[in-house]
């Protein structure tokens, strides 16, 4: 095979065009348009370039006798996946979906309080008729209602696990040019990644401060649980600018990594995982507990801030238990 057959071979299964593939290249298409009608040869320095970019070797490209494309695996194991564009590009497509579920379920499960708060608020305020006992009644309904929707949103992940266990749990390597393609594409995310994390970083530490400016300033029946909703909303609006930019920006490093994902990281995303699974259930459950049994519902919230700073910190023994290992 020779070189022009090659090249176009090559970016074909990158999916460029030739003018996709000039503007990379910083020629004009007329020349990549010469180099595969083999009008024209390119130079070393392009030849060097077109490497890189396919993720070839230069041998490979300029020895004719170097007609398969597999020839710098046949030192590998044979039972490696071979991951193509394509199925890289659905990759992050389904962790994409299974992230859009993951934010909904999580955002249903932190808001189910919103209605207690409000109904909260309603009866200390003598709006819409409401006793403290029928308020807090409306509001464990809602609570078990919207857990319960938020579960079926979590347990619908599972349609997706088949797809993205490949990449997720099996050794795997890239077809050529894939490491290139997604290697560009993470760079142009970045810069949203990076800007989307900090606004929701900056939205979880001020999510705080209306209740404390207000209980402050004001007092009065029902400001608080008002307060705690905002509080919860702020949260909420964060998950949902953080989720999907994260979940992109770990598909493309796992693509990108050409190794199964039984990485250290990846194992401690997984006990993360599992202890998240265990403890915010546990937690409403002694939210609920505690709130019913004292009907106290001004005290009993401040369970929620404490509950996720010590979440924080188990997760930060979990991983200090396992340096030490």
């Amino acid at each position: 095979m020779i070189l022009a057959e090659k090249i176009v071979r090559l970016r074909k299964q990158v999916g460029w065009s030739q003018e996709e593939l000039a503007e990379k290249m910083n020629v004009s298409r007329q020349s990549v348009s010469k180099w595969e009608s083999t009008n024209s040869i390119p130079d070393l320095n392009r030849i060097i370039m077109l490497a890189e970019l396919f993720d070839v070797s230069t041998d490979f490209l300029l020895k004719d006798e170097n007609e398969a494309f597999d020839s710098r695996d046949e030192n590998k194991k044979s039972d490696i996946i071979q991951i193509s564009l394509e199925q890289a590009t659905k990759y992050i497509e389904n962790k994409m979906e299974v992230s859009a579920l993951i934010t909904k379920g999580v955002m249903l499960c932190l808001c189910s309080v919103v209605p207690l708060f409000f109904f909260l608020a309603m009866a200390e305020t003598n709006r819409l008729n409401l006793t403290d006992d029928i308020a807090a009644a409306i509001g464990v309904v809602s609570i078990l209602v919207m857990v319960s929707i938020g579960i079926n949103f979590f347990l619908r992940t599972n349609q997706y696990e088949s797809d993205i266990a490949v990449i997720d749990n099996e050794a795997f390597e890239l077809a050529y040019g894939v490491h290139s393609v997604f290697n560009e594409k993470l760079k142009k995310f970045r810069p949203t990644y990076n800007r989307r994390l900090s606004l929701g970083i900056f939205m979880f530490i001020i999510s705080f401060a209306p209740l404390m400016f207000v209980s402050m300033l004001f007092s009065g029946p029902g400001i608080t649980q008002m307060m705690l909703i905002v509080l919860m909303l702020i949260v909420a609006a964060g998950i949902y600018i953080v989720s999907p930019v994260a979940a992109k920006y770990e598909a493309y490093n796992n693509i990108l990594k050409d190794e199964p994902l039984n990485s250290v990281k990846s194992k401690r995303a997984k006990r993360v995982e599992k202890l998240a699974a265990f403890y915010w259930p546990l937690l409403v459950a002694i939210f609920l507990g505690w709130s019913l049994w004292t009907m106290d519902w001004g005290v009993t919230w401040i369970i929620w801030p404490v509950g996720a700073v010590l979440f924080a910190a188990l997760v930060g023994l979990m991983e200090l238990l396992d340096k030490e290992e």
